[in-house]
């Protein structure tokens, strides 16, 4: 593309085609007079009924072009790979600091994570549990010093400089359940993130799912529900 203007086009002769001489009228006659003054007056009708009151879009006033479905964006997952662009109205705003969220488990609830996906989105990474089985799950979501795992207190290595601890309550076994558990890679790597580094899947002991997210830093982050299916979204702004 010229960022100097386009060229100036060759001129163009203003004969385009043989005219045969002879004379021309001075002035329309009556009925081509009020013929042509009927085109315009119709033309000019039409013209305002197409015209919109938003500054002359072109568009009926009122209507509009703007999609009901959220935006989405690629993602990654031990299986589905399904989008994760949605919950844009439903995402609570980032925090200015780096406190742990949690979300409360319905009553009853008993579910299995089924799948992890991570994506990238506009100014933050996204990271998604998505569980099957009855009721919604709560959630405990932290930064920690150190990650171990639950049960054994063992040593968690997780790639990054900072983990997010993600510990998802209300969960079954799968027998109990009858939800198939994740099975995909172990770390989960970032698919296409910035902060995020990877996913790595600890255990379920005691009813509870725990996951650690590694970051390139302790940045803000939120944390909501959505569903259909239900899902455990963990939303890590840009570093």
């Amino acid at each position: 593309m010229a960022f100097g203007g386009f060229p100036t086009p060759p001129r163009r002769s203003r004969t385009r085609g043989s005219v045969s001489p002879g004379p021309w009228p001075a002035r329309l006659s009556p009925v081509r007079r009020v013929a042509t003054l009927s085109a315009v007056l119709l033309a000019a009708v039409l013209g305002a009924g197409c015209t919109s009151s938003d500054g002359g879009s072109g568009r009926a006033s009122g209507s509009s072009t703007t999609s009901s479905s959220p935006p989405s964006s690629s993602s990654s997952a031990g299986g589905t790979g399904r989008p994760d662009g949605d919950g844009s109205a439903e995402a609570p705003p980032f925090p200015a600091n780096t406190d742990p969220d949690t979300g409360q488990v319905s009553a009853g609830a008993q579910v299995t994570v089924r799948d992890i996906r991570t994506g990238r989105q506009d100014g933050f990474d996204r990271v998604v549990f998505e569980v099957g089985g009855t009721g919604n799950p709560g959630w405990d979501v932290r930064y920690v010093d150190a990650p171990t795992s639950q049960g054994s207190g063992a040593p968690v290595e997780v790639a990054g400089s900072a983990a997010l601890q993600v510990a998802i309550t209300g969960v079954g076994l799968p027998p109990d359940t009858g939800v198939p558990p994740f099975d995909g890679p172990n770390p989960l790597p970032g698919s296409g993130t910035t902060t995020v580094t990877e996913v790595v899947v600890d255990t379920t002991f005691e009813g509870t799912t725990t996951a650690f997210v590694g970051t390139t830093a302790r940045a803000p982050f939120r944390v909501f529900l959505l569903s259909n299916p239900t899902r455990v979204v963990v939303d890590v702004r840009d570093a």
